[in-house]
């Protein structure tokens, strides 16, 4: 044992420095003793004892950061069976130990190894003396020198022992880069061999048909198997050999013979049955040769026929097989140059006297040639070592006719795939270069949530083509038949519209060679404009390059979808690089957030599969319907699908009509077809819901479904009615002798309008659509001004008819369309108050959405959300406060703790109190309606502060599910705020607050806090006339000394969210947008009370003068939001001008030069504004120089820091002390770890309530250059990719951002070292290293544990992170 881990430590080391790959053996003779490759075999007992004791040797011999990426390169050993001389089992085998020193894995590294016991002892004896000689010896550098390994610190007789040592180090880097090289070329994007494409040609003589072959017969040349191939051997059955030479003489007991008997009918002979001792045709029949297989035992196992020696076997029984294939190569035995010899190696044949090289060569010469011979292996070292005897034996080169680089489940596959009865009956996958492999009908029924589309789909026909055409002319979705039916004979291809070419030539290349495991498309489309069929034929035009799907259920568990996308991937795939990656459509998610949701965990599950993405491996095409009606922004991963053809469309539709117009007599009714023939055009959909609207009557059930479904399509693209809801409500029965009415007929004149199709649910059932949003769109219309019938009617008969809800079949997905049409609403640049539909019948029928409302709440009697709905109904458009708090406490009472439904009650005081106030015109205001307001205000704050604690507590459950990506609930703080503004222009309406600049200033201060309401009183000289007023604020005045202090906090907490928390993927939140408009908004009252010293009495005292302008220094900057950290980094984001932030900066240096000591927050901010004006305008005089930034940061860090500030301090700490170039002492460099680790404390103590389902913003990037200019903000990077954001967001996440070359040139690229997900990034300082984390914990897949990787350094709150990595 210690010899095998010796001599593999020793081989391995000499492979990973070298950067070759290599295999070792044991039990394989070398000369002298034995000549040179013998096998010998050695016994092996116990084979978990080789794999234990060899990575016991790994971890003793290798260095403790090489460890991993030794693990990594030596891969397992493998057992090989040794067969006696006569091709029997024996007891013994040969171990092999291969050696893959992947570049991703060894980097640049240098491997050293040590003796195993001279390592203990080093750990044992600290500080003891050891032999020098003993220390040398113990530490060696293997390299690879010709056939052998070489120790290059080696004691030598050299002048210069080191010189080679050195020579080799320094080369390392090279010699790595080679190897990269090497790989990426062998390493293609999608496989490049063409062998699957060529076995097909070979096995059927160039017809690619095993029904057509053009070889009648096949005869099969065998050795021994092993019982892992006996699965992948399948295909054997279906060629039904005439004839097998099996020269395993174990065959019939547990080989290839017993397995294929227990599928197939054989004949059992020696080959002394062939010998021709009577007639030819009498010999065939005894031997039953065309009607059984007729196995051959060519090297006996069967009558007691003894094996030979491979030695011995030609005298044995060379003659006799001779006989055989004399025999089989006779014109009238099998048909001339009519039947195909194929060798299939299941064994490597390594021996030149083996018996298969010498019937090859008899085979060759009755053939006269190697026309009608194929040779069959699973890997090239085999194939090599075929050739090769093969070469010495015949002299010819039988490259072109062998298979060697597919696996046999592969070989089984391709060969399976060319019989026309298994393409109907087996389904197949693509493997690249043209082979494929068996979809096992277990592994795609385990795929649940995928619709696997297969190379071989739609092969053998359908009989149902004309109502499948019909069906997708119409308006119904597109199947994969049509796609078949579009490529026979006679028919006009299948349109390509315009995208296509782009999406194939262009999109799909460029997403290949990205390095993410799994990248996204998007295709978004105005419903009804072909975007889906589009998708559907890409993949089609796809499916023997990508292993294609569709994702069925966009509600299903997306863990277990990513789990299923990654066995798609890795099905019967695991050996084989590169693979083919998974094209996966997704089709009608309404949230793009949920597609990057998909992206992640599909990324989580191929790292922890360790699968290297060196280049794309799942492609999410992403099929969006546009709900906006804002056109998306287009960016190089997004495709828009618009309603208007170009010229060529039109063309091809015109071209596709009259081969309609041929085989379908009722064309005229394809309405699907003729709108985008018609392009889009309105007065033909006009038309079409006009005429065929004529006897609509909504006293009939057909009428009063058909407005339903119509209703639903318009207000929910993806909405349906189940058959047997529609059977059930128009009373169609099943007719004992006619047979069932199909649904659609129920409908009368209306069934063109309408299609029958199949929806995946909790349960998958059949149902009825309209064919056509725009023919829905137009039908709504047509009944709203024809036929009198309101949207509010319609939705009427949906929430009150209970037939339509007594089905169990669709039942729950008929409620969740009505639920979605009711109280979906969409944002844009403004907050939409309701749904579209509600927003619709409000407009159209003026009070009738109230009585909707009504039925809503009895439809959906314990819905909280429809009683909250109702609750903003009442406060928002009947001003019924009383009601609406009625629903809103409903609301709360079915979902408990529920933010949101908390919210609402509190904006129906808020609303309530508004209302009053615009109603009430008297001013001054009178004490009265003072106290009245400032109760309901009291209210309001407390009601808003109750859904604050909510959203907090909401927000920490959500961190324990870790599928729940809902952000932080704003409204509570915002709504307090609102509430304070309206408090403040309540006060300004009282004579106690309103008369002049002094009484602003008073106002100020009381709210501040910092005067009494008895001192104002003292000191009013009206305060006789406002006693009453007095008397009315005194009870609020806890909430009028708090006004500001709870303003501010609220301000400061939203700006900290916003400045340093965006969405995961980047993408635009319209409402938090808004959410930042209407904060801005209060935050001007807010700055025009409090942030404003009008009164000029301070100026008349000089003690004063110093301290105004102090204060109002502070009041500036607080009133451009500059007086926290946040708020000064969001004026990078804000674009704040060069002259604002110069006097923000001029601010700042007053405060901090002062003499009375200015706070640690102030001096912190300063640092801040440095940073940020030299970001805005790096010549400004007014930055401190760079080296006394840094030392006023030392001197803050130095003093005691308040927990409030720690956050800021460590943040801009670790982004200036990061080492480049030292301008400080060792000492302060070496504390970043220190700051980092108290940084992401403070990040999770301070954000942890408000950071789910958002990620940190990076502020800043290492720059190339030093001082201020080593700081590129995250603004300039934006501006120098020249995206807009969507763009923006979707360079981010799939990388292609730090390919851009401006970006490149300014960022700094760091190294560093893997190290348990993380990396330890290097540093300027010797021995200095600083953990990073990845922004993207699946770029680390393709590392091993200790490789060397380079990347780019952003800084966000969370901490540094790793971007870009290589």
């Amino acid at each position: 044992m210690s010899k095998f881990t010796s001599e593999v430590i020793r081989f391995a080391a000499a492979c990973m420095n070298s950067r070759t790959n290599g295999t070792i053996h044991f039990g394989i003779g070398d000369e002298p003793d034995f000549s040179h490759g013998q096998v010998l075999g050695v016994v092996v007992k116990d084979k978990e004892a080789y794999l234990k004791e060899l990575k016991s040797a790994i971890n003793g011999c290798f260095g403790y950061k090489h460890k991993q990426s030794a693990q990594n390169s030596i891969k397992p050993p493998r057992f090989v069976e040794v067969l006696n001389k006569n091709m029997t089992s024996s007891d013994k085998c040969v171990i092999e130990v291969d050696i893959v020193p992947d570049s991703t894995v060894c980097e640049e590294s240098i491997y050293h190894t040590f003796n195993l016991n001279t390592k203990k002892a080093k750990k044992k004896g600290k500080g003891k003396e050891t032999d020098e000689n003993e220390t040398k010896s113990s530490k060696q550098l293997f390299v690879r020198d010709g056939g052998s390994s070489r120790n290059l610190l080696a004691l030598t007789s050299f002048a210069k022992p080191m010189e080679e040592y050195n020579q080799f180090v320094d080369s390392m880097v090279q010699r790595s880069q080679l190897r990269k090289q090497a790989e990426e070329k062998h390493l293609n994007v999608i496989k490049s061999s063409t062998q699957g494409s060529r076995l097909s040609q070979m096995i059927t003589g160039g017809t690619l048909s095993l029904d057509k072959s053009h070889f009648e017969r096949y005869v099969i040349v065998t050795n021994k198997s092993h019982s892992t191939q006996l699965e992948s051997l399948g295909f054997l059955v279906e060629l039904n050999p005439t004839a097998v030479l099996d020269f395993d003489p174990e065959s019939a007991k547990h080989g290839l013979q017993h397995h294929f008997e227990q599928q197939s009918t054989v004949s059992v002979h020696l080959p002394a049955k062939y010998k021709i001792t009577e007639g030819v045709e009498d010999i065939a029949n005894k031997l039953k040769l065309t009607r059984n297989t007729s196995w051959v035992f060519c090297n006996g196992g069967i009558e007691e026929e003894t094996p030979s020696d491979i030695d011995e076997w030609l005298m044995d029984k060379g003659a006799s097989i001779r006989d055989v294939i004399s025999f089989l190569c006779r014109k009238d035995v099998l048909p001339n140059k009519r039947f195909l010899v194929v060798f299939l190696l299941l064994s490597t044949v390594s021996e030149r006297m083996d018996p298969l090289v010498e019937t090859f060569s008899t085979f060759w010469q009755e053939l006269r040639g190697t026309e009608q011979i194929l040779c069959i292996c699973d890997n090239e070292k085999a194939f090599t070592s075929w050739k090769d005897l093969i070469d010495a034996r015949c002299g010819i080169n039988i490259s072109g006719r062998c298979i060697y680089d597919l696996s046999f489940a592969e070989v089984n596959g391709t060969i399976l795939s060319l019989l026309s009865k298994n393409r109907r009956s087996s389904r197949f996958l693509p493997c690249g270069g043209g082979s494929k492999v068996s979809l096992e009908k277990k592994v795609e029924r385990s795929l649940s949530s995928l619709e696997v589309l297969c190379v071989n789909q739609c092969d053998g026909g359908n009989d149902d083509q004309i109502v499948i055409e019909e069906n997708f002319y119409k308006g119904g979705k597109v199947s994969w038949w049509n796609f078949y039916f579009s490529e026979q004979p006679a028919s006009t291809p299948f349109i390509k519209r315009d995208k296509f070419d782009f999406i194939m030539d262009t999109v799909i290349p460029d997403l290949c060679s990205l390095r993410n495991a799994c990248v996204v498309f998007n295709l978004i489309h105005v419903p009804g404009c072909g975007g889906t069929t589009l998708a559907m034929h890409t993949l089609w035009a796809l499916r023997e390059k990508f292993r294609c799907a569709v994702l069925t259920d966009s509600n299903a568990d997306f863990a277990e979808v990513a789990d299923q996308v990654v066995n798609l991937l890795m099905y019967k795939h695991e050996e084989k690089l590169p693979r083919i990656p998974v094209l996966l459509m997704i089709d009608d998610f309404d949230d793009k957030e949920k597609v990057f949701d998909l992206q992640q965990l599909i990324e989580k599950e191929c790292a922890k599969k360790k699968i290297q993405s060196k280049s794309a491996q799942v492609i999410l095409l992403n099929c969006m319907r546009l709900e906006s009606p804002e056109l998306p922004e287009q960016t190089e991963e997004t495709v828009f699908i618009g309603n208007n053809l170009s010229e060529k469309e039109q063309e091809l539709f015109e071209k596709k009509l009259k081969e309609i117009e041929k085989t379908h007599k009722n064309a005229e009714t394809f309405y699907g077809f003729m709108i985008m023939k018609k392009n889009f055009r309105t007065e033909y959909v006009q038309g079409v819901a006009r005429n065929t609207l004529k006897s609509f009557n909504i006293n009939q059930k057909p009428a009063q479904l058909l407005a339903v479904l119509v209703l639903l399509k318009v207000y929910c693209k993806n909405s349906s009615l189940s058959v047997s809801l529609c059977e059930e409500f128009l009373g169609l029965q099943p007719k004992p002798v006619c047979g069932t009415i199909k649904a659609e007929e129920g409908f009368g004149k209306f069934s063109t309008l309408i299609d029958t199709c199949s929806v995946a649910g909790k349960v998958v059932f059949k149902a009825v659509k309209m064919i056509h949003p725009s023919i829905a769109e137009h039908c709504l219309q047509e009944l709203t001004t024809t036929h009198k019938v309101s949207k509010a009617d319609i939705t009427d008969i949906l929430l009150t008819t209970e037939k339509l809800y007594e089905s169990t079949q669709g039942k729950d997905q008929l409620l969740q369309d009505v639920h979605h049409i009711l109280v979906k609403r969409y944002h844009s640049e403004e907050v939409s108050q309701f749904s579209p539909l509600l927003l619709h019948i409000a407009s159209e029928t003026p009070g009738l959405e109230e009585m909707v409302l009504q039925n809503a709440s009895k439809r959906f009697p314990k819905d909280a959300v429809v009683s909250q709905l109702l609750a903003r109904y009442y406060y928002l458009k009947k001003k019924d406060f009383l009601e609406a708090a009625d629903w809103a406490r409903r609301a709360m009472e079915l979902s408990k703790d529920n933010s949101y439904f908390a919210d609402t009650s509190a904006q129906v005081i808020k609303h309530e109190l508004k209302n009053a106030i615009a109603n009430y015109k008297e001013e001054p205001i009178s004490p009265k309606k003072l106290d009245e307001f400032l109760k309901m205000a009291q209210s309001a704050m407390d009601a808003f502060k109750d859904t604050q604690s909510l959203a907090k507590k909401e927000s920490l459950q959500r961190l324990e599910n870790v599928k729940d990506n809902c952000p932080f609930n704003t409204a509570g703080c915002l709504g307090e705020i609102q509430v304070g503004v309206i408090v403040i222009e309540v006060l300004g309406k009282t004579p106690v607050f309103s008369s002049d600049n002094v009484r602003h200033d008073i106002m100020s201060r009381v709210l501040s806090g910092h005067m009494k309401l008895q001192d104002v009183e003292k000191n009013d000289k009206w305060h006789h006339k406002h006693t009453q007023f007095y008397m009315t604020l005194r009870p609020f005045e806890d909430v009028l000394y708090n006004l500001r202090f709870r303003m501010k906090v609220n301000f400061d907490f939203l700006e900290s969210f916003y400045a340093n928390l965006g969405s995961r993927y980047g993408m635009k939140d319209n409402r938090d947008q808004i959410a930042q408009k209407e904060l801005f908004r209060c935050f001007r009252v807010y700055a025009n009370l409090f942030c404003k010293t009008d009164s000029a009495d301070l100026l008349r005292n000089k003690g004063m003068l110093n301290m105004l302008k102090l204060h109002e220094s502070r009041q500036y900057l607080e009133m451009q939001k500059a007086d926290s950290y946040s708020g000064i980094l969001t004026c990078l984001s804000n674009k704040v001008s060069s002259e604002t932030m110069k006097k923000i900066a001029k601010q700042y240096a007053l405060l901090c030069e002062h003499p009375q000591r200015p706070t640690v927050r102030e001096r912190i901010n300063f640092i801040y504004v440095n940073i940020v004006l030299s970001c805005i305008k790096l010549e400004s005089q007014y930055i401190l120089p760079y080296p006394k930034l840094l030392d006023l940061l030392c001197q803050v860090i130095r003093e005691q820091i308040p927990l409030s500030e720690t956050l800021s301090l460590y943040f801009i700490a670790v982004v200036l002390l990061w080492p480049q170039q030292c301008y400080l002492q060792d000492v302060v460099h070496r504390s970043l770890g220190m700051f980092i680790s108290q940084m992401r404390t403070s990040y999770h103590k301070e954000m942890r309530e408000v950071y789910n389902g958002k990620r940190p913003i990076v502020h800043f990037f290492l720059g190339r250059k030093q001082g201020y200019e080593r700081l590129v903000h995250l603004g300039e990077i934006k501006e120098r990719v020249k995206a807009g954001q969507a763009e923006f967001a979707m360079k981010w996440e799939n990388g292609k951002i730090w390919k851009e070359k401006e970006v490149e040139a300014c960022l700094c690229r760091v190294t560093g070292e893997v190290k348990n997900n993380l990396i330890l990034a290097d540093t300027c300082i010797p021995g200095l290293k600083v953990e990073v984390t990845p922004m993207f914990r699946s770029q680390l897949c393709s590392h091993a544990e200790g490789s060397k990787v380079s990347f780019f350094t952003g800084f966000s709150m969370k901490g540094p992170v790793a971007l870009d990595i290589h």
